[in-house]
């Protein structure tokens, strides 16, 4: 929360603060990244504090959406160290704490898995995959934001903090390239390391994460060959990554609560 404001406070200031005042130290994007540093720590030693236990590890729905946001936010903290994305935190701040809250307030739901075999590397490359598309989703909510107001020659304050149009988009397509690097290896090894990939827990899990590999790997494809951009990207982008949500998360919430396995 105090990170999120931060970001806030400080793009207000910058912008409508008068060209020869300097923005006050303690408001300083400088002080964004070790705010960060050490939010990420104490959410992942909530996180492990609450998964690991001596049946294995928990990682039921309110676990994983948490785990999820923690990476997707560990990702855009060494992203920033090259590339200036701190408006992309003023969408993944909050989502995180909505995550943190329902960890927070949610009853466990018992749902153990051990973490041998393989299925641990199997299990931390998906969520990396899942993390970077999460990542690019937000990406591309920005970019539509920009798209739409400089198409009506309009602006608004987030849209003067954010880099150029190709930048931005620059910025979707890779993170869209490494999310599917990461998800193919994530199928593959589930593939080599589950016993049955479509078994009747995981099938469906199975299938939308490829129709989302079908929709990202196309989406890189026809920007390659066919130069798309813009609001192809940004459409394709977000189903891409609706499905593969749905595939994750709603898998899991309609097990664990609805069907109550």
């Amino acid at each position: 929360m105090i990170a999120w404001s931060l970001v806030w406070l400080t793009l207000f200031l910058q912008l409508y603060k008068a060209p020869d005042q300097p923005t006050p130290r303690l408001l300083q994007l400088k002080w964004l990244k070790p705010l960060m540093l050490i939010a990420l720590a104490a959410h992942g030693l909530s996180l492990l504090w609450l998964m690991r236990t001596h049946m294995g590890f928990a990682l039921s729905f309110n676990l994983a959406a948490s785990l999820v946001m923690w990476l997707t936010n560990l990702l855009l903290f060494f992203a920033q160290l090259k590339r200036p994305v701190q408006s992309l935190s003023l969408f993944t701040l909050p989502f995180t704490l909505i995550s943190l809250l329902i960890q927070m307030f949610s009853q466990p739901t018992g749902y153990m898995i051990s973490l041998n075999n393989g299925l641990d590397i199997h299990i931390i490359i998906s969520l990396l995959a899942y993390s970077m598309l999460t990542l690019a989703a937000f990406q591309a909510i920005l970019l539509s934001i920009q798209n739409h107001y400089l198409h009506k020659r309009q602006s608004i304050l987030i849209l003067k903090s954010l880099p150029p149009l190709l930048d931005m988009e620059d910025l979707l397509f890779r993170l869209i390239f490494t999310g599917v690097i990461l998800l193919t290896l994530g199928l593959l090894t589930g593939f080599i390391y589950l016993t049955d990939l479509f078994a009747q827990h995981v099938a469906h899990k199975t299938v939308l994460s490829l129709i989302a590999w079908l929709i990202f790997t196309t989406l890189l494809i026809g920007h390659w060959r066919y130069g798309w951009r813009g609001r192809i990207a940004i459409r394709w982008t977000l189903i891409g990554s609706v499905i593969l949500m749905l595939g994750f998360l709603g898998s899991k919430f309609v097990i664990e609560y609805l069907v109550q396995r």
